[in-house]
């Protein structure tokens, strides 16, 4: 019985998280960057002050991270031309020009951040290539070559 409890708990927490925080950000990117920056890199937990106010630290933290291999799973279904709108849209949303950004990002392999721990090798590869390619792509060109995302 304490596991359907939990497994319910879980479930408050990923449906509160959802409704308000992450309808809040309008692109897949964005939430998964959101994600991914809530996951603190030393200890690899997911923390959130607000959730942690209504629920205990270790709830929050499956939820979270259940939240994180959710949005990487989508977009590692998206077709890649979508998936360069989709970026282009969200860096263009972030302060600076997103050739720049997407440059640091390329220098600092920061993309290598968003992927949830423990995800299978050939899924991480096949995500560092895919993003290490949009973002040679989001740096040499400007963001008007690209229709924006639909």
């Amino acid at each position: 019985m304490e596991s359907l409890e939990r497994f319910h708990q879980y479930q408050r927490i990923i449906d509160d998280f959802t409704s308000t925080t992450l309808a809040a950000i309008p692109s897949d990117f964005g939430r998964l960057v959101h994600i991914a920056t809530l996951r603190d890199l030393i200890s690899g937990q997911y923390k959130h002050e607000g959730l942690e106010a209504l629920y205990s630290s270790p709830a929050v933290h499956e939820a979270l991270f259940y939240c994180h291999e959710e949005i990487f799973q989508k977009i590692l279904e998206i077709p890649l031309e979508k998936q360069e709108r989709i970026l282009r849209s969200f860096f263009a949303g972030l302060e600076g020009d997103p050739s720049e950004i997407a440059g640091r990002w390329l220098e600092l392999d920061v993309y290598r951040m968003l992927v949830p721990l423990g995800t299978p090798e050939y899924l991480r590869d096949l995500f560092y290539s895919n993003f290490r390619l949009l973002l040679d792509l989001i740096s040499v060109a400007p963001i008007a070559a690209v229709p924006a995302a639909a």
